[in-house]
């Protein structure tokens, strides 16, 4: 295919993980039938975002992969004729959890899945005490309507992850997403957060030549624990060109299905002017692989300092 239509399914969440599933598959069908080819939903689309508290009750949430979720989505997949990017909040084995991205099909079947590889923890964000740190790598998903390349949302930050999906021959890099402000938070620091998360993902796309689908949730979530004020989750969900060009975008506090279509011949005409990848220099790239530590450290051992005698001796 050399175009692809894509929707993103903004969402606003509900208690009930049932409706919003239900909305989901609702906005798959509606997408299909306004000509999608893929449809993309927000990360862990059919629960609130628990991960605000750390409480072992909400491991009841975790789904094993085939689920019923999948089985949901594939059937969704299946019947609509489209491809689905879902969510799943991913029950592997026992105490092993995992965010998790399913691909699925147009014939429903599983294409791929990718493991959620940087796990944000702090207040609001307690994935750590939730997901283990995915194994999958960054290896883009084939699928008949070309090779996805799909992350979860933290590691929209880390441009290693999006260069591997590069080079790994991804045709479109996608952020399934669950993003807000502080309540606390005035509008200059909104505006900060929001345009550096636009921003780094448009980098993405410039320095690959690819287009960037990113969906994300919108509206208020309490903190059940009553520890903070919870969170706005600011929608703006987006698609880039391959130039990092934003031709669609969301709201910021209400749900909305948005569609666009990507180019995917716009990123041979963006490499052949800007051979990004052709004029890396990977014989010199030896230290990304580093810890921070290493890399910043001095290799040059500090002078030792004179000796009081030979201080005495040039005075």
């Amino acid at each position: 295919m050399n175009t692809i239509n894509i929707a993103l399914v903004q969402q606003c969440m509900q208690a009930n993980p049932q409706t919003n599933l239900e909305v989901s598959l609702a906005q798959v069908q509606e997408a299909a039938h306004e000509g999608a080819d893929l449809v993309v939903l927000c990360e862990l689309h059919t629960s609130l975002y628990f991960c605000q508290e750390k409480s072992a009750r909400h491991f009841r949430l975790a789904q094993e992969i085939p689920g019923p979720l999948t089985r949901q989505l594939s059937l969704a997949a299946r019947k609509n004729h489209v491809v689905i990017v879902g969510s799943v909040f991913e029950k592997r084995a026992r105490r092993i959890y995992h965010n998790t991205a399913v691909v699925m099909e147009r014939d429903g079947s599983l294409a791929g899945t990718y493991r959620k590889m940087h796990i944000p923890d702090g207040p609001g964000y307690f994935e750590k005490y939730y997901f283990a740190a995915g194994d999958t790598g960054f290896v883009p998903i084939p699928t008949s309507i070309g090779k996805l390349g799909v992350m979860v949302c933290w590691d929209q930050w880390f441009p290693e992850a999006a260069r591997l999906m590069a080079l790994g021959g991804a045709e479109v890099l996608i952020f399934p997403t669950a993003i807000g402000w502080d309540p606390e938070d005035d509008d200059e620091e909104k505006q900060r957060q929001i345009r550096a998360w636009q921003i780094i993902q448009q980098s993405h796309a410039i320095s690959n030549n690819l287009p960037v689908v990113c969906t994300n949730r919108a509206g208020h979530e309490k903190d059940l624990s009553g520890t903070t004020l919870g969170i706005d989750f600011w929608g703006h969900s987006f698609v880039t060109d391959a130039f990092g060009k934003i031709t669609i975008q969301g709201p910021a506090d209400v749900a909305e299905t948005l569609h666009a279509s990507i180019d995917l011949d716009e990123t041979k005409r963006c490499r052949q002017v800007w051979p990004y990848l052709q004029d890396r220099r990977i014989d010199a790239y030896g230290d990304i692989s580093k810890g921070s530590a290493d890399v910043l450290r001095d290799p040059t051992p500090a002078p030792a300092l004179p000796s009081r005698e030979s201080r005495k001796t040039r005075r």
